[in-house]
């Protein structure tokens, strides 16, 4: 018999868990001829999560939890579950419902039956999200799609399933600083893609701030490209072209109508400020890429377990 395994990474969820518990289990009894592992990763929740899912576990034997020591972000979570996971196939889901559990009989049909490696779902609406929200994701796609070579669709989602071979694949990806999003589509592979629509949060708020889609977004950026770093090669060039141009007229306009002094020092003092301005992002830019190598050269784990009732 076949085996899912399903990963629900859990920050702060205690009010949507005894839902999502109901809901996806309803989905899971329905699933014949497969055996099923519901593998909880509690990110460091402050709240009553871990004593909910331990409650799970104690009335349910499919359910499996990994709770850590402190909060490491969704990414380190859905790591988490991954390498502990135990399933044929093994898939994302959020706790918050606004994954829609019964579209994965049809996804795991996709990976066991129709020959696809990966189903994921597309979200084709932003309905219910705010509108400045709506435009730095849009923005987002279209800046890591431009500058990139791994093409992220816009609209996927963490929620998806997948065969063993698509696993071991990306848990031979070693980085710490990890955008599972660019590795979705850094590794390949065929996917089906499922529309999706929307859906509200059944209870709690969202744990994603603009600052954190903020920091996100440069992750992202910054561990698929490195076409950031040629931005100070092209500021100067233009800089020079620039200053060379400008110097030109300056000269001109000296020597036809014996141009204003003042102006003059207005001018420099606005050219000094933007190409201060430019040097400081430059720098900015390769900080965050040396701030990367740090990252990475100190080899830190990714995540520190404190309890689980996992049995590798």
């Amino acid at each position: 018999m076949k085996k899912l395994s399903v990963i629900v990474p859990c920050y702060n969820e205690a009010e949507v868990l005894p839902a999502f518990y109901d809901e996806i289990t309803k989905v899971l009894d329905s699933l014949y001829g497969y055996s099923v592992e519901l593998l909880f990763v509690n990110d460091g929740s402050r709240d009553e999560t871990q004593n909910i899912i331990e409650s799970f576990a104690t009335r349910d034997e499919r359910v499996k939890y990994i709770s850590f020591s402190r909060n490491f972000g969704k990414e380190a979570a859905m790591l988490a579950g991954l390498e502990n996971c135990t399933g044929d196939y093994a898939g994302f889901i959020d706790a918050d419902l606004q994954h829609s559990p019964d579209l994965i009989p049809e996804m795991l049909k996709a990976v066991d039956e129709d020959g696809y490696d990966i189903a994921a779902c597309r979200r084709v609406d932003r309905e219910g999200e705010a509108k400045l929200k709506s435009f730095l994701s849009d923005g987002f796609y279209k800046i890591v799609n431009s500058i990139t070579d791994t093409h992220i669709d816009d609209g996927a989602q963490d929620y998806r399933i997948m065969n063993r071979n698509v696993i071991d694949s990306i848990l031979s990806i070693k980085e710490n600083v990890r955008f599972t999003k660019g590795i979705f589509s850094w590794v390949g592979f065929n996917t089906k893609w499922f529309p999706h629509h929307n859906r509200e949060r059944a209870a709690g708020e969202t744990k994603w701030s603009l600052v954190k889609l903020l920091k996100y977004a440069i992750d992202g950026i910054i561990g698929y490209t490195s076409t950031p770093l040629r931005f100070p090669l092209y500021t100067g060039i233009l800089s020079l072209i620039a200053g060379f141009v400008y110097t030109v007229v300056l000269i001109i306009t000296a020597i036809v109508s014996g141009g204003s002094l003042a102006l003059g020092v207005a001018a420099v003092i606005d050219a000094v400020v933007i190409v201060g301005g430019l040097i400081l992002l430059s720098i900015g830019i390769a900080g965050e890429y040396l701030s990367r190598i740090y990252t990475e050269v100190k080899g830190r784990p990714k995540y520190l377990v404190a309890k689980t009732n996992c049995k590798k």
